[in-house]
């Protein structure tokens, strides 16, 4: 878990954690300069539940992509499989049992990761609705384009930590958690989709990401990648592949050259080159926005 002024929020969530009918965890904080009492609520809580159940470490200080890697990348953790949380989210009771009913049915050696759906809550906790519900399969065609988990419900095994952990931490990429969904799609990992809510998606004006299950946060997402925050996002994504390209299965190499060069292309060229990389999105809206980006040259 990352933690950044969270005093509002942080109890509850930690509360949370104690919750879980799966209950061989440890959760390690790393705190990126809290200012406020976020600091003292989690000594508070390891004197209460101890070192073996509470660790509290420095981050970078560089922002909460870097601070989720750099923990998950540091040498002095290890654990069977791996989670992350935001500080002002609840997780429900059944959060890491679903999460690793899933994965131990995945061979150890093949990278795996769990993500999921959310239920959404107002900054009273009071629930009013759902993410979107993704039906199509999880797939890099998809993942070179749309992030389909929350960092919030992703967990994931030891051999997809190693993927992250030989890519680093000092990787400009926009999120974490589309990192870790193209990443390990890529190097021919599995990764499963879970319909069901096991986390309470808070929405309050501090949210560093939001939802985008409404129509006033679609169209704000697509008038972003008009203005052409998706393009830079793409770019970052793509030179962070290409230094683990050595990982990516053939296959996927051969996409993501393709959908590099197609982006450089006048309109025909383009198009084809985008066809033949095989892209897509989860909903009709999702790939309406797609084609409209790649006939102006947004993507």
């Amino acid at each position: 878990m990352c933690t950044y002024n969270g005093e509002l929020f942080l109890a509850e969530q930690l509360a949370s954690f104690h919750r879980q009918i799966h209950c061989n965890w440890t959760v390690y904080a790393s705190d990126d300069g809290s200012q406020d009492e976020t600091l003292a609520l989690l000594h508070a809580s390891n004197a209460q539940w101890g070192q073996d159940r509470l660790q509290i470490v420095e981050g970078p200080r560089r922002g909460f992509v870097a601070n989720f890697l750099s923990l998950t990348c540091r040498a002095d953790i290890k654990a069977d499989f791996y989670a992350w949380a935001d500080q002002d989210d609840v997780w429900k009771e059944d959060k890491l049992q679903r999460a690793l009913a899933w994965l131990k049915t995945i061979p150890g050696h093949i990278p795996a990761l769990y993500c999921g759906r959310t239920e959404l809550i107002d900054e009273s906790g009071v629930s009013f609705g759902y993410s979107p519900k993704f039906r199509l399969a999880p797939h890099f065609s998809n993942a070179l384009v749309q992030n389909i988990g929350g960092g919030n419900t992703m967990v994931f095994n030891q051999a997809a930590r190693e993927l992250l952990q030989e890519a680093g931490y000092s990787l400009i990429v926009p999120s974490h958690d589309w990192w870790a969904y193209q990443l390990i799609s890529g190097a021919g990992g599995v990764v499963h989709y879970d319909p069901i809510p096991t986390v309470l998606y808070r929405q309050h004006d501090e949210n560093l990401v939001g939802t985008n299950s409404s129509w006033f946060s679609r169209i704000k997402r697509l008038r972003m990648a008009f203005q052409g925050r998706f393009y830079v996002w793409n770019t970052q994504n793509i030179h962070a592949l290409e230094t683990m390209r050595h990982r990516l299965s053939q296959e996927n190499q051969v996409k993501l050259a393709r959908f590099k060069g197609a982006r450089e292309q006048r309109l025909f060229p383009r198009i084809v080159g985008f066809l033949r990389a095989g892209i897509y999105r989860q909903t009709l809206f999702g790939n309406l926005g797609l084609i409209l980006a790649i006939l102006l040259k947004k993507i």
